[in-house]
């Protein structure tokens, strides 16, 4: 099983479409494996972003992703890499396709909704970067549809 992260960012929450976002990744079969809502800071700014902190706009990306919290998530599934990078759809919401999550949400380059890791070693890095080992969880997916009789409860 592969994992990736993703990011949630400031316009998620403000825009509430975490719940909407986090149910599309659900339905496609990835089981959602550490989450947490965090205020990032400048050093995890730093380092998340060190290849564009040289970019006359990085200033505004820290602004921006410091401006509310976010919620950091791990998924698990066959593929997962590949297949959160499609949903999610490319960088510029402007030119993201319709039915992508930044085709069908996002407002501009930098309100784009989500991060996603984009390949397994970055997936491996960033997860070392937000997530304790003891803050993901392993667990199968259990049929919950079973009846309790009375005297279990």
């Amino acid at each position: 099983m592969e994992r990736t992260l993703i990011i949630f960012k400031p316009d998620t929450l403000n825009r509430g479409l975490v719940g909407e976002i986090l149910h599309r990744f659900e339905r496609k079969g990835f089981k959602i494996v550490g989450m947490k809502m965090v205020y990032l800071n400048d050093q995890v700014l730093d380092e998340h972003y060190s290849h564009l902190k040289d970019r006359p706009f990085f200033s505004r990306i820290k602004k921006f992703m410091k401006s509310a919290p976010s919620i950091v998530c791990v998924l698990e599934g066959n593929n997962v890499v590949t297949v959160v990078r499609q949903l999610a759809g490319v960088t510029r919401g402007y030119e993201a396709q319709t039915g992508t999550i930044r085709g069908d949400y996002s407002l501009s380059q930098q309100c784009n909704i989500i991060h996603a890791s984009d390949s397994l070693v970055a997936a491996d890095l960033e997860i070392a970067r937000f997530f304790d080992d003891k803050e993901l969880f392993a667990y199968e997916k259990v049929d919950l549809n079973f009846v309790y009789a009375e005297d279990e409860l």
